[in-house]
């Protein structure tokens, strides 16, 4: 039977919307104290009180959800990750705990260098599998629609390959998969001081065949001081727009460079890590529309400081937060994780933080039409979580209170 009612939710969160939510909005998360919802054939039909929905719809035709003292909300979106790669760099982590910084790392051999050389050996079933791992553990975490990045590659046979494991996870797995062609993520050592024959290469034979086997949607580039500078970028990203790809971009990670404007110049999706984005760069983004992507346990990881979520939020930008998943800055996949983070480091309100993990993040992988938000006709993707209140997600330090994911109207088995 494809047809459910959840009921009794003490709180039932809507973040209603096909829009993304700026600046106060994203406080505005539609609360409904004892809400109830009704599904079927996977979409949501009707949301209300528990008393509005059960006056209307007969239980005795449905499965039923009793969520008495849980709390319901859209499932999570993790609209920035890399999640499938080959190899581990732990030993990496423990230098940076001694003190070498991620450039120290990575012009030395290690960082993407070193995943990108581990990922080429890998097979296509390989990386199947080990992305099919780390998928199940997002979704424990009540994630349901992931984004996933190439950019392991760096080579035509290494990135396609990322691509085809990702689009046949997303055939077999319940979770969505939102695909984005990243082969400008690193310059390798025989590209150095030959950036522009590297852009040349991707642009010109690899990007078509992405596009052409709608491998990707969306395109991104690491836009970074000793990496892909802001001409570069906006090179590349011109072009992938001018091939019908959506734009994404890694910007002002690490220094200043005026990603930020470049994103809000161009009219990206998402531009992301954002961490020393400037004033300019910040307001430049509020007024042209482009989500700001915050990676908190990525700055956690690197133990640097954090991109200013507040700042952003109160100059009316609209924040989606990720986990960023990668098995260099920031493997870790933890939700839990990255809720903590944003609310004691960047001091958002738990209220944003929802926000940013649905309808916000929703608009960054482009499905706000179809998930990020529970109202009819959209999809069924919802997370019942232990406790009675969405403050518990915070208060719970680090801790999962996920206890039922639902997909498409079907609870998973996790």
């Amino acid at each position: 039977m494809n047809k459910l009612i959840i009921k009794n939710a003490s709180e039932l969160v809507t973040c209603k919307g096909n829009f993304p939510k700026h600046g106060k909005e994203m406080s505005d998360i539609g609360m409904i104290k004892n809400g109830a919802l009704v599904v079927e054939n996977g979409i949501i039909i009707a949301v209300g009180s528990t008393d509005e929905i059960l006056s209307e719809y007969n239980e005795k035709d449905y499965k039923v959800i009793d969520a008495k003292d849980k709390a319901v909300l859209p499932g999570f979106i993790d609209s920035h990750t890399h999640f499938i790669f080959g190899g581990y760099r732990a030993d990496e982590f423990s230098w940076r705990l001694r003190g070498d910084t991620y450039m120290e790392i990575m012009q030395r051999g290690g960082g993407i260098t070193n995943t990108v050389r581990a990922t080429r050996q890998e097979t296509l079933d390989s990386l199947v599998e080990s992305g099919r791992k780390r998928l199940k553990k997002m979704m424990q975490f009540g994630v349901t629609t992931v984004e996933g990045k190439s950019g392991y590659g760096l080579d035509f046979d290494t990135e396609i390959k990322q691509l085809k494991a990702m689009k046949m996870l997303n055939e077999s797995e319940p979770i969505d998969i939102v695909s984005t062609f990243l082969g400008p993520h690193s310059v390798l050592p025989e590209y150095k001081g030959k950036e522009e024959e590297f852009l040349d290469f991707l642009i010109k034979d690899v990007m078509p065949i992405v596009k052409k086997e709608h491998l990707a949607e969306f395109a991104d580039i690491f836009c970074e001081k000793n990496v892909f500078s802001i001409e570069q970028s906006r090179r590349f990203l011109q072009a992938a727009k001018d091939m019908g790809f959506k734009l994404k971009i890694h910007a002002d990670e690490i220094y200043q460079l005026g990603g930020a404007e470049l994103a809000a110049e161009l009219h990206a999706t998402s531009a992301d890590h954002l961490l020393q984005a400037s004033d300019d760069g910040i307001k430049a983004m509020a007024q042209s529309g482009v989500i700001s992507t915050l990676l908190a346990i990525t700055a956690f990881s690197l133990k640097e400081e954090y991109a200013r979520g507040r700042y952003m939020i109160d100059n009316n930008c609209a924040v989606a937060l990720a986990t960023d998943l990668n098995p260099g800055s920031c493997f870790s996949n933890s939700i839990p994780l990255l809720i903590a983070v944003s609310a004691i480091q960047m001091k958002l309100s738990i209220e944003e933080i929802i926000t940013a993990l649905t309808i916000n993040a929703a608009v960054a992988v482009n499905r706000q039409d179809t998930i990020g938000s529970l109202e009819v006709g959209k999809k069924a993707d919802i997370i019942i979580l232990e406790y009675p209140s969405i403050n518990f997600l915070p208060y719970h330090v680090g801790v999962n209170i996920v206890e039922t994911v639902i997909k498409n109207g079907k609870v998973l088995t996790l």
